[in-house]
């Protein structure tokens, strides 16, 4: 079974940027396709961006294509999600999740799809 940590939350300004980092232990990271997703305060949590288990094939949302990047390395057992021009609508609780038994290029987008939750990691963007 595998254990997700994410890391790489904290405060910024509009505009800015952070990276979050979601590292794996306890299972062979490449065996798991990745997501990431976000609770913004008062909503459901909802489906930021996957990638899938060799890196090859993404999707992210529409509210964040052109500002989020998802990527991963297998070599470190390890998910990023680069947030560019951050909103303050962006602020909320970042999850990474894991999702097994994907062929190589598969691309999950629902929440049900995903067995395995980090904790979470919040991002709050000031104005």
């Amino acid at each position: 079974q595998v254990q997700l940590v994410e890391s790489g939350g904290g405060l910024v300004q509009a505009g800015g940027s952070l990276r979050l980092s979601c590292t794996a232990s306890g299972g062979t990271f490449s065996d798991y396709a990745m997501g990431w997703f976000r609770q913004l305060p008062g909503q459901e949590r909802e489906f930021v961006a996957t990638i899938s288990r060799i890196g090859t094939n993404v999707y992210d949302a529409a509210s964040v294509r052109g500002r989020f990047i998802i990527s991963r390395d297998n070599d470190k057992n390890t998910v990023y999600l680069q947030m560019n021009d951050l909103r303050a609508g962006d602020t909320g609780v970042y999850y990474c999740a894991a999702h097994s038994g994907a062929t190589y290029y598969y691309t999950p987008d629902q929440k049900w799809e995903y067995a395995y939750w980090g904790q979470g990691t919040q991002v709050t963007v000031t104005i």
